[in-house]
């Protein structure tokens, strides 16, 4: 495993926990603001969700019927976008481990001149 492997991987999981932690904070922000939960049950509740779990109180409130809603399709999201963050780097290694060509690569093409041939 390379250095620049280990840092490229380091910095994508810090980029991703970073993400997961203001989401949950945003989460515990709207269910203090539509349901008016104490901090410790916004977390679980914001924590749930979060976690592909899904809700296990039912909101009392419509804006927190709305916003659960949302908060759940946008967690839905985030789980795929900071799986393919923290997987890109893996992916990227692996793909340079084997070789693997790219299939846009230039392999194809008529091979380019070189500078000062007169051919």
């Amino acid at each position: 495993m390379s250095a620049l492997f280990a840092k490229r991987l380091a910095i994508n999981i810090a980029i991703g926990l970073a993400l997961i932690v203001a989401s949950l904070f945003v989460g515990m922000l709207g269910y203090r603001y539509f349901e008016g939960l104490r901090w410790l049950d916004t977390f679980s509740h914001a924590a749930m969700i979060l976690g592909g779990m899904g809700p296990y109180v039912e909101p009392k409130s419509d804006g927190g019927k709305l916003f659960e809603g949302f908060y759940a399709l946008y967690s839905g999201l985030l789980l795929i976008g900071v799986s393919g963050l923290i997987l890109a780097p893996i992916i990227h290694h692996v793909m340079h481990r084997y070789h693997l060509a790219d299939t846009d690569a230039d392999t194809r093409s008529p091979k380019r001149k070189q500078r000062g041939s007169k051919t």
